[in-house]
């Protein structure tokens, strides 16, 4: 599929929305996940580009690590690096200087395009009702007066 300037940006502006929802969303694994589907789409129909490594502005357990810069579009994405990523130039830390283009769009319709130039759904935040989680049961916890109450005095005979 062959991809125009205008579906190129309108892609890069859904992916831009989709991004900055996921950095504050609840669930953010769908998110990030149809980020990751569409990058990889893109990068293997050699529509985006890795430019290299940046150092993760969010260590794991403490531990340093890099993400792999990808443009596409005139934005710039991070996404988890792979072994193949590490052959990529080292940037450094992350440039706080290079912002992309703002976009007005809605997460719903960002959605839509992503989903329709990948063609598959993402996993979908909603659980089916057998799915969902119960709130355990309240139980209820004596109050020291009532739990001594309840226990043998040794001295007693």
């Amino acid at each position: 599929m062959k991809l125009s300037k205008d579906q190129q940006v309108q892609i890069a502006q859904a992916l831009y929305i989709v991004n900055r929802h996921a950095k504050t969303a609840q669930d953010k694994k769908p998110l990030y996940q149809l980020k990751q589907n569409v990058l990889n789409k893109l990068l293997h129909q050699k529509y985006a580009k890795k430019e290299g490594l940046h150092f993760s502005e969010n260590p794991k357990n403490s531990k340093q690590h890099s993400t792999t810069l990808v443009s596409f579009a005139n934005y710039l994405f991070h996404i988890p690096s792979s072994a193949d990523d590490k052959l990529l130039p080292h940037l450094g830390k992350l440039d706080f200087t290079y912002q992309n283009p703002d976009v007005k769009m809605s997460l719903f319709q960002a959605k839509q395009i992503l989903i329709e130039y990948v063609g598959t759904p993402s996993t979908t935040s909603k659980r089916s009702p057998s799915e969902k989680k119960l709130p355990l049961p309240f139980k209820l916890t004596p109050s020291p007066s009532e739990y001594r109450r309840t226990q043998k005095n040794p001295f007693k005979k």
